[in-house]
């Protein structure tokens, strides 16, 4: 797969993320239009763009960039919001498969997302915060 570099787009005035947090409101239905025709989207990417639009409709910046299938040990990393060396030793105890390519690591990115989605339901079972950055400096 191709990667198309991030695009990064300011968060909207203030007077239009109002408005779009009003529409947000209004329910469910999110009806998407492509050239005057109604797509449906699947279950995930509507909720893809839903999130999109709501971190819009908060004022938020928002990036938007392609993830690979396998992924680098630093963009997994940085997808879950961790420390390189966090996700390696993780990986070294078994916690995120790993796939190797000669010497280097590979990470499938559903393994990286079923993690941190296991994550998120651990903090709000408990409430404590979700990923265990351990704050360790990146090593090569």
């Amino acid at each position: 797969m191709t990667l198309i570099a991030p695009r990064v787009t300011a968060g909207l005035p203030a007077e239009d993320a109002q408005k779009l947090t009003y529409a947000l409101s209004g329910g469910d239905d999110i009806t998407v239009f492509v050239d005057g025709t109604v797509h449906r989207l699947p279950p995930a990417a509507r909720d893809a763009v839903v999130d999109l639009l709501g971190r819009f409709s908060r004022g938020e910046s928002v990036t938007v960039g392609s993830v690979e299938d396998m992924l680098t040990t630093s963009k997994a990393a940085e997808l879950a919001g961790i420390s390189h060396t966090y996700l390696r030793n993780m990986t070294d105890r078994g916690e995120i498969p790993v796939e190797y390519r000669g010497t280097h690591r590979r990470i499938r990115l559903a393994h990286i997302m079923a993690w941190i989605e296991s994550q998120k339901k651990s903090s709000t079972a408990d409430g404590a915060p979700a990923a265990g950055n351990d704050g360790a400096a990146d090593a090569s």
